[in-house]
């Protein structure tokens, strides 16, 4: 063959490779965004998939936002802040923050007194009384002989450590701390029956103890979780139950964090990640989108941003979602945007995480602050 056809032949060659190339790669991307869980798709591919798909539930649930009462769109709003530390969230922090006031001041005026507490702990217990799920049944029976606990750590902690974290107090600050100070919190943290009631919450309240610089008994808590939930016995959980410790673990981890402001360090709860790991399969197999999502957000506090966990979870969440609605539904279908804002705003930050920031505070962003709620002030 003469060789100014071997080098016509040569260039229609080096023609065609790239036009093959491209196409496979076009069918590749396509693909991916069909079906994101095939392992031969590139990274890249996949993350804008779910960057996607987290900013379908975002608008889906901006565009009716304020239509939620002050404590939903609150939850959002701060966190939505921080992860993006874009002022367009201001006045959803500004009403969690005037929630958390308005909370507060009835404490400081309305319950403090031993009287006064147990009155409305008693109030608060007899909620339970007519609720026949699992959860309601379980967190009766552990409660009702220390109802005070749903006074002091479900509502007053959580209140203080919010304000705690804003850079602000309570203007009778000194007067709710008298009153924390007068309960051991070590019996409710210790107690199996609480434990197997309230894990995730109680996680918090520790914590929250342990910023608001009062009783310590975060390590104390952990050993009898740990003592409540051996892991050898997790066949034997129900559904409910299983649950409730895949929640308490996460909690313990985001309440480390100071819910989102801080990275944490994996050895630091390397008996936790060790778990998530060996048993991802099962979790996925047994719990809720929301402990799921939970679970994934945990790696990524650590900064596990390529750990096979987070791309098991985000492919759950990203699986879930009802896409004519723009949700994460809950198991039974149902797609209010009440009901589902904690599932779906851990969704998001699932799928588009941003890293954690401590925010927004008093002093680093003060246009978040220039008009407080009445009773809160600058710690």
């Amino acid at each position: 063959m003469k060789p100014s056809i071997l080098k016509s032949l040569s260039s229609i060659k080096l023609r065609i490779v790239p036009v093959i190339s491209s196409v496979l790669l076009t069918g590749l991307i396509a693909s991916t965004t069909v079906n994101a869980t095939s392992s031969s798709v590139e990274p890249s591919a996949v993350t804008s998939t779910f960057q996607q798909d987290a900013n379908m539930i975002r608008d889906t649930y901006e565009s009716q936002l304020y239509t939620l009462p002050a404590f939903k769109s609150g939850h959002y709003g701060l966190r939505m802040y921080r992860q993006t530390l874009d002022s367009k969230y201001n006045a959803a922090v500004w009403s969690d923050m005037a929630r958390v006031a308005s909370r507060l001041n009835k404490f400081a005026t309305e319950v403090h007194t031993p009287e006064q507490i147990a009155a409305y702990s008693k109030q608060r217990i007899d909620g339970y009384l007519d609720e026949k799920d699992e959860r309601s049944q379980l967190r009766y029976a552990a409660t009702k002989n220390m109802p005070e606990y749903l006074y002091l750590g479900v509502d007053l902690l959580g209140s203080m450590a919010r304000a705690n974290e804003y850079g602000l107090k309570h203007r009778e600050d000194e007067k709710l701390r008298k009153v924390i100070e007068r309960y051991d919190f070590k019996k409710y943290a210790t107690n199996e029956a609480m434990i197997k009631a309230w894990a995730a919450q109680i996680a918090n309240q520790v914590y929250w103890l342990r910023q608001l610089g009062e009783q310590d008994v975060v390590d104390d808590f952990i050993t009898a979780f740990k003592k409540a939930y051996p892991d050898n016995q997790d066949s034997q959980l129900s559904a409910y139950q299983f649950g409730n410790k895949i929640y308490g673990l996460t909690h313990i981890v985001f309440a480390a964090s100071e819910y989102y402001q801080h990275p944490i360090k994996e050895k630091d709860y390397q008996w936790i990640f060790d778990y998530y790991r060996q048993n991802i399969d099962t979790i996925i197999e047994r719990a809720k989108e929301d402990v799921i999502a939970e679970v994934g957000i945990n790696f990524l506090l650590a900064g596990l941003d390529n750990d096979p966990v987070v791309l098991k979870t985000r492919k759950v969440i990203q699986n879930a979602i009802n896409r004519e609605h723009g949700i994460v539904p809950s198991v039974s279908g149902g797609v209010g945007l009440l009901d589902g804002e904690h599932r779906n705003t851990l969704a998001i930050m699932l799928l588009d995480w941003q890293g954690a920031h401590a925010a927004p505070t008093y002093n680093q962003q003060p246009d978040v602050f220039s008009s407080m709620p009445y009773g809160l002030e600058a710690k």
